[in-house]
């Protein structure tokens, strides 16, 4: 039996002309829920007119049989730019006694590195008191010291006593500018970069925005990154802070930058200019057998879900596990140490060997 060949291609042609009709259907009620989207979301005046042109030129290059690559595109951006913080933002909590009381509670000792912290924070608290602007421009700090000495949990501080959020840009991942500053959005794998993803993880204007490790930027991008970097911490200039992918000027002029690294060798002269750098101590022994009692091991029985019923470690046997560390500047050996102590009596407890533990001498080197 012969086939009417010519029946089948016009069956091909009707089935692949309804299928496009249903695609270009759908494509427009994407368009349309886009424009809804724009209108409920909180944005500045200019970028929303400029984003329903940009949808009314996808909305009439469907109709013609354009490229449905682009309407992705824009349902992208649009996710983007209706889910920043451009009006939200978070009340600060200015209160001297109680920042102190926050610093006190989270670090032992570093008593010099505690008042230059409030010092900056006294700025904050008399520029809101006495200057009618939203934005508060104290210096930035920079925490310069080796691993452990507690450059990010200081940062985690200033955020914890002004009552405001904490996002934290690892500079050790980043290859490019663009990683900062974000790329335009004329292909589809192009993205914001990270200062807009971190204010939408803040979901405020308003954050703190840690930028850790500026010495770990490689060498090929170090020129190119601080240039950004010199604009994200001059407040004559970050006001109007432009991400290629957004397209639009962000006022970071209220978001506190706090900057941490080992060193400062690498750091970019006019970068230095905007950071006012605070130099964390090495500790001694004796710091660090106190942090160990007071910080380190309440945080692994709490994490372990444990108290100090369940584990208890002797006076005299603290400086055995401090001891070997004492070259070490830092606690993160120590933090390891005792995490293994709190590990190996929760498995001993959870597996029938006993229901609290003494860590002493005699037994110690059972449990790290």
């Amino acid at each position: 039996m012969l086939l009417d060949i010519s029946k089948y291609f016009t069956f091909c042609q009707v089935d692949n002309s309804s299928a496009n009709q249903t695609n270009t259907q759908n494509s427009l009620l994407e368009v349309e829920k886009l424009k809804t989207q724009l209108q409920s979301a909180q944005l500045p005046a200019n970028l929303r007119d400029k984003a329903i042109q940009q949808i009314d030129r996808i909305g009439l290059t469907l109709k013609y049989g354009g490229n449905f690559a682009q309407l992705d595109i824009t349902t992208k951006y649009i996710d983007w730019i209706t889910h920043l913080p451009w009006n939200t933002k978070s009340e600060d909590t200015l209160d001297i006694i109680k920042a102190k009381d926050f610093l006190d509670k989270n670090h032992f000792g570093l008593e010099h590195i505690k008042r230059k912290v409030l010092e900056y924070l006294s700025i904050l608290i008399m520029q809101r008191k006495n200057i009618k602007s939203e934005a508060y421009h104290s210096p930035n700090l920079f925490f310069v010291g080796l691993a452990g000495t507690g450059k990010t949990t200081f940062a985690r501080s200033i955020a914890e006593a002004l009552n405001r959020k904490l996002v934290r840009i690892p500079f050790g991942g980043l290859s490019s500018p663009f990683d900062l500053r974000g790329q335009s959005k004329t292909t589809p794998e192009a993205e914001p970069g990270a200062i807009i993803k971190a204010l939408r993880r803040a979901g405020t204007k308003n954050p703190v925005i840690l930028l850790d490790e500026l010495d770990r930027v490689t060498p090929e991008t170090k020129s190119s990154i601080m240039g950004v970097l010199i604009e994200l911490l001059d407040p004559e200039q970050n006001s109007g802070y432009v991400d290629y992918f957004i397209d639009y000027p962000f006022d970071l002029s209220q978001v506190l930058f706090v900057a941490t690294a080992n060193n400062t060798n690498s750091i970019a002269t006019a970068v230095l200019d905007r950071l006012e750098v605070v130099q964390m101590p090495s500790y001694n022994d004796e710091e660090k057998i106190e942090i160990g009692k007071r910080f380190v091991l309440p945080k692994y029985l709490r994490e372990a879900g444990l108290t100090s019923e369940h584990v208890q470690i002797e006076d005299s046997t603290w400086e055995k596990i401090v001891r070997p560390l004492g070259f070490e500047p830092g606690i993160r050996s120590l933090e390891r140490e005792i995490e293994s102590i709190v590990r190996k009596a929760t498995y001993r407890i959870v597996s029938g060997q006993g229901t609290s533990f003494i860590i002493n001498e005699a037994n110690l080197k059972e449990f790290i």
